[in-house]
């Protein structure tokens, strides 16, 4: 049996990453490009909205709970939980299920 190999430096001549890596550095100028941050108007009169309301009475139980979670005495009140949680729960049950 003979083997011919023929063009033995053709070897790192093929190697498709490479070559796209050295495409990718020629084609993009680092000093032009810049990350940029574009806010819809919608999101620009919500941002200031949020910003501006700040009710003394909302603020001031903010920070009562923060202390409370902190502190370890913050209580919750499991029927009050419930209530808020059934109808999210309940929307998954069927209908016309008779559990």
């Amino acid at each position: 049996m003979n083997l011919k190999i023929n063009e033995t430096g053709r070897i790192n001549g093929v190697n498709p990453y490479q070559r796209n890596v050295e495409n990718r550095d020629t084609s993009v100028d680092k000093k032009k490009q810049r990350d940029q941050l574009s806010i819809s108007s919608e999101a620009r009169i919500m941002l200031e909205e949020h910003n501006q309301v700040q009710d003394p009475k909302r603020m001031e139980r903010i920070a009562e709970l923060k202390k409370a979670v902190s502190t370890g005495t913050y209580h919750v009140e499991a029927n009050k939980l419930a209530e808020k949680l059934a109808p999210y729960f309940k929307s998954f049950v069927d209908p016309g299920d008779s559990k």
